[in-house]
């Protein structure tokens, strides 16, 4: 078999990010998020529940989902880096956690309209987010061997618009041949694709068939050109990789700048994924958009997130990763603030008249930031960590900030799903967040530019 070179490698790698991201630009921020929502919240109203209880019944049922996700994969991130690690493969864990992708997203089909199978939808919805997230682990330790070092923060940068420009294009698909508006036309006055009926919402819960194929097809390349040695004699057990992962928390202490950026990042990343989680679903819930309307939201931020990552990545490589991440939490925190501050009714409080179209303006900017700067602070994290990880086991500690990013995965669901529950308002659930970036923010001051990997 020819040599695969450096090039189509390094572009088999940009394309798990192109097959991924649909995940999370279709099934949790834009389309079946809100789609999700809408069928929660009719069915709570149906119990005999007010909109606004409904509406808070239904982000909550969400956040809970997102949470126990959180759970299962910040437990089993750092052990699973470490195993791969003494196994000296992971494609094979990749080809796994791929499937239960495939699966979950697959199954979301099943969701029905009325409400009555919401948690068959929410288990399928979490097996799926978790294949995502637990593969994401290896691809991301493969980051160092595809270049020299002062290149890792460009390839990291131009691998996320890579990704949202897939994510762009399969929701751009979405609504020009399958979401309908109350016509039954989709944006562009076509029939819903293979016949389709809008009235069972078949339109919508097309998305879950339609993220597992596209990751299916364009993972492709990445098989086919991304390729790793095989260690000759694999110490592969689950004692081993225990005692590794042990090992490696136990040297946290001295490494007090890697212990900072992962305490820093496990809050930023899940106020980050928070906004992700419920920026749709907000939408839905709060301003009374359409899934339509959400998926053009949608389009506007993914065209925002690929060119700001390819902007980042250069920013990155000329100035390091912590002033790109730094800038980034101040401008999501602003957007945070703006959220939490309006309504289809005021901004800021302002009173607005009836029908004004102010909120949904400001939403739309909401979008390009929450997009643009998203994808920003996750290339130029994920180049930090790279400044902080052990060449001698990349996985491990790819594993290791898995773990950080998802050991309080949980906590921003379970904050905005309380603060939900108790406030009776979908919009001030989502205040958490800023108090999560802040905390973020105030570990970065111990995070060494440059990284620690020779202390």
């Amino acid at each position: 078999m020819a040599e695969i070179s450096a090039r189509k490698r390094l572009w088999g790698w940009y394309f798990f990010d192109w097959a991924s991201q649909p995940y999370h630009t279709l099934l949790v921020t834009f389309v079946f998020g809100p789609y999700f929502a809408s069928v929660a919240s009719a069915h709570f109203l149906g119990q005999g529940l007010t909109e606004s209880a409904a509406d808070a019944e239904a982000q909550t049922l969400w956040s809970w989902c997102l949470a126990l996700a959180g759970l299962i994969i910040a437990f089993g991130a750092p052990v699973m880096g470490a195993m791969a690690d003494t196994a000296g493969r992971r494609l094979p864990w990749i080809v796994g956690f791929s499937a239960l992708y495939v699966v979950g997203a697959s199954g979301l089909w099943l969701t029905a309209p009325d409400g009555s199978n919401m948690l068959l939808a929410l288990c399928l919805f979490g097996l799926g987010f978790i294949g995502a997230e637990y593969a994401l682990i290896f691809v991301n330790s493969q980051l160092p061997s595809l270049g020299p070092p002062d290149t890792v923060g460009q390839v990291s940068g131009s691998g996320f618009a890579f990704g949202y420009i897939g994510g762009l294009s399969a929701l751009a698909i979405m609504l020009l041949f399958f979401q309908t508006m109350d016509g039954g036309k989709t944006i562009v006055g076509l029939d819903p694709a293979f016949g389709l009926d809008p009235a069972s919402e078949q339109d919508k819960r097309i998305v879950g068939p339609f993220t597992a194929l596209w990751f299916a097809v364009f993972m492709i390349p990445y098989f086919l050109w991304v390729r790793e040695p095989v260690r000759s004699r694999p110490d592969h057990t689950v004692r081993r990789a225990l005692h590794l992962l042990a090992q490696s928390v136990a040297k946290l202490p001295s490494r007090q700048s890697l212990l900072a950026y992962l305490g820093s990042s496990m809050f930023y990343r899940d106020a980050l994924n928070g906004l992700y989680g419920f920026g749709g679903t907000y939408a839905t819930l709060v301003l009374d958009w359409s899934i339509v309307q959400v998926g053009v939201f949608g389009i506007v931020s993914a065209i925002a997130a690929a060119g700001f990552s390819w902007i980042g990545g250069k920013a990155d490589r000329r100035f390091g990763p912590k002033p790109v991440i730094l800038l980034s939490i101040w401008g999501l925190i602003a957007v945070c603030i703006t959220v939490v501050s309006m309504e289809r009714t005021q901004v800021f409080g302002v009173p607005l008249a009836v029908g004004s179209t102010v909120p949904d303006v400001i939403f739309f900017g909401c979008g390009i930031l929450i997009g643009g700067l998203g994808g920003t602070l996750q290339a130029a994290s994920r180049s930090m960590m790279v400044r902080h990880t052990d060449p001698a086991a990349p996985t491990e500690s790819f594993g290791l900030y898995g773990m950080s990013g998802r050991a309080t995965a949980f906590i921003a669901p379970a904050l905005i799903g309380l603060v939900t529950s108790l406030s009776g308002s979908a919009r001030i659930g989502v205040s958490p967040l800023i108090v999560l970036f802040v905390i973020g923010l105030l570990l970065l001051r111990y995070v060494k530019a440059e990284g620690d990997v020779t202390e």
